[in-house]
């Protein structure tokens, strides 16, 4: 076997080296003779030569006016009844016909706990939305935070039942109690405190 023609350096004390070629740490404030002296290579002045100048703010953009305040503001993005967008900002998880007619079968009762059960959801921790996908041949009480109108009829019209935990509500309406009129009310109760008089 013929030897290795690589040439092989000596493995001494004065020949080792590292793997890889390495850059020395750049050492600042450490006189004027070490080369990054007087001013540690930030220059003179400045932002970026005081400390603390790299902890600046995501979207900072040198003390002009960012992004995202000369954006144009639309209207209800922000408000508590633009529930898909916005700071208030729901999900839900969605669940399918089709998945209910695969695992459960003819009069069984589908709650958020069964859902878990069937490997269909996580946890309950996040709400539950019946979707109408799929075809239903089988009477089921389903019971979730949500229906579809498509998956009500559905299920309905294959003999079950479907309870919904959160009625759904309209932002807009407001349920507030009517005042009744100051005069109407003070003529009641006047009329409550009226002794009455028998008839001789």
């Amino acid at each position: 076997m013929a030897p290795d023609s690589t040439p092989t350096t000596e493995l001494n004390l004065h020949t080792l080296q590292p793997a890889q070629p390495r850059t020395a740490r750049k050492r600042v404030g450490r006189g004027l003779g070490s080369g990054k002296g007087r001013y540690s290579g930030r220059g003179i002045k400045g932002q970026k030569s005081r400390a603390g100048s790299h902890k600046l703010s995501a979207g900072f953009e040198g003390g002009q006016m960012p992004i995202d305040m000369r954006m144009p503001k639309q209207r209800g993005n922000t408000s508590a009844d633009a529930m898909p967008i916005g700071p208030f900002r729901t999900y839900s998880q969605p669940v399918n016909l089709r998945d209910l007619e695969r695992l459960f079968e003819n009069g069984d009762t589908v709650n958020i706990e069964s859902l878990v059960a069937k490997g269909l959801l996580k946890n309950t921790k996040a709400d539950v939305k019946i979707l109408g996908s799929g075809e239903l041949t089988k009477k089921l009480a389903v019971t979730a935070h949500a229906f579809s109108a498509s998956a009500r009829e559905k299920i309905t019209a294959a003999g079950g039942s479907a309870t919904a935990l959160k009625e759904p509500k309209d932002p807009r309406k407001k349920g507030k109690a009517k005042s009744k009129p100051v005069a109407e009310a003070e003529s009641k109760a006047t009329s409550d405190d009226a002794p009455a008089t028998e008839d001789s």
